[in-house]
C-alpha cells in the first residue's frame, strides 16, 4: 500500500431547512391560523479516528465530502428531519488544518475520537414562530442557513515511543527489522526505505514500545535533497530518538562524525523543538570492525562528537547488543511515564 501522509479535502455541512408558510384550514374549526413548522438543522462533518488505517491514501481518489442537509418545515406544524451527519474514517493520529488560515483544527490520537470540522446551517422558522396579538396572520418564515464549507489539510504523524535517525544506509531498516516483526525493504543501496514503517518491540513477556524509522536524511535535506524533510513530522510524536550511524562507511562522505553532524543540522533547521529531543547514539554495524579495533574506534568517534549521552554499540545484522538497547529503551519509557504523570 502506498504511503500519504498529508492530503487537501473539501468539506461541506448540510444547509438548515427552510421555514413552512401554512394556515389551518379545517371545515368544523371555526378560527384558523398559522401551522408552518421549522425547518431542520444541517447535518455536521465530523472526523473520526480509526485504529485500522494508517494512511491518508483514501483521500487522493475522494476530496469531497458533505453532509445531508435539513428537510424544510411542513404544514400541522411539522417540524423539517435534520440531516445526518457526515463522517470521515482518518487514521489514529492525523491532525487536521483549516487550509486557508493555518489554524490547526484538532488533533486525533484516540481510537473512536470525533472531531467536528464544519458545523451544519441552522434551522429555518415557521410562520408559527411569528404569529402574535397583532399579528394574527403572519406570511412570513425564515431559511435556514448555510452550512460551513471549510478546506481542511489533513497530516498524518504517526504515534511511536521511539524514531529511527540516520543517514541512508546507516541500518535503521535492518535494526527494526532485527528487534521486531516490521518487514521494511532491505537493501546494499540508498533509499530502500520510501515511507515510513513502524514495528512494536517486545521486551519480556508484557512490555512492549512502538518504533519508527523513517527515510534516510542527506544533506540538504531541508531544502529538499534527497526526499527532503518532509517525514520528520512522524518523529514529533516520539518520547526518544535513536541516531543511528555506521562505524564502518565505505564512502568517505558517510565518515561517522560527518554524518551525525548532517543530520543535527537537518534537525536544527527542520525544528529546534525535535533537534532538542532526547537523542541517543547507535553505533551500528560492529561486526565489520576487527574485534580489536571496535573498543577504540567507537570511542574515537564519541570523543570526537564531544557527546555526553547515551552510547551503544550494536550490529543490526547479527543482533549483537539490541537486546540490550531495547532493555534500556523501555527502562527510560518507563521512567519517563512515571514523571509525566
Amino acid at each position: 500500500m502506498q504511503f500519504v501522509d498529508e492530503v487537501v479535502i473539501r468539506v461541506k455541512a448540510g444547509d438548515g431547512g427552510n421555514g413552512c408558510v401554512s394556515f389551518r384550514r379545517e371545515k368544523y374549526i371555526e378560527f384558523g391560523g398559522p401551522n408552518g413548522g421549522d425547518g431542520g438543522d444541517g447535518g455536521d462533518v465530523y472526523l473520526v479516528a480509526e485504529r485500522n488505517l494508517n494512511t491518508l491514501i483514501d483521500f487522493r481518489h475522494q476530496r469531497y465530502y458533505e453532509a445531508q442537509r435539513g428537510e424544510n418545515g411542513a404544514g400541522n406544524n411539522m417540524t423539517g428531519k435534520r440531516g445526518d451527519d457526515q463522517e470521515i474514517s482518518v487514521p489514529v493520529g492525523t491532525v487536521a488544518y483549516d487550509a486557508e488560515t493555518g489554524e490547526m483544527i484538532g488533533d486525533l490520537i484516540e481510537p473512536g475520537q470525533r472531531l467536528l470540522v464544519a458545523k451544519g446551517g441552522w434551522h429555518g422558522l415557521g410562520n408559527l414562530r411569528y404569529k402574535s396579538s397583532v399579528n394574527r396572520a403572519p406570511r412570513q418564515s425564515k431559511p435556514g442557513t448555510v452550512g460551513e464549507l471549510r478546506v481542511l489539510r489533513m497530516e498524518l504523524k504517526l504515534l511511536a515511543d521511539v524514531g529511527l535517525l540516520g543517514l541512508p544506509n546507516a541500518g535503521k531498516s535492518t535494526l527494526i527489522s532485527a528487534v521486531s516483526s516490521a518487514r521494511p525493504k532491505v537493501a546494499d543501496y540508498p533509499f530502500t526505505t520510501l515511507y515510513p514503517n513502524l514495528g512494536v518491540v517486545s521486551v519480556g513477556v508484557t512490555q512492549s514500545f512502538v518504533m519508527a524509522d523513517i527515510p534516510g536524511l542527506i544533506e540538504g535535506a531541508a531544502e529538499g535533497a534527497g526526499l527532503g524533510i518532509q517525514f520528520l513530522r512522524h518523529l514529533s510524536r516520539t518520547s526518544l530518538l535513536l541516531h543511528v550511524v555506521d562505524v564502518a562507511p565505505m564512502a568517505e562522505e558517510n565518515e561517522p562524525v560527518r554524518a551525525v553532524r548532517t543530520i543535527e543540522g537537518e534537525l536544527e533547521q527542520y525544528s529546534e523543538e525535535l533537534s532538542n529531543y532526547p537523542r541517543w547514539l547507535v553505533l551500528n554495524k560492529i561486526d565489520l570492525l576487527p574485534p580489536e579495533e571496535r573498543i577504540a574506534r567507537c570511542q574515537e568517534i564519541v570523543d570526537a562528537l564531544g557527546w555526553t549521552g547515551r552510547v551503544f554499540q550494536i550490529s543490526a545484522a547479527t543482533s549483537a547488543g539490541t537486546q540490550d538497547l531495547c532493555f534500556h529503551i523501555m527502562q527510560y519509557l518507563d521512567e519517563h511515564a512515571d514523571h509525566s504523570n
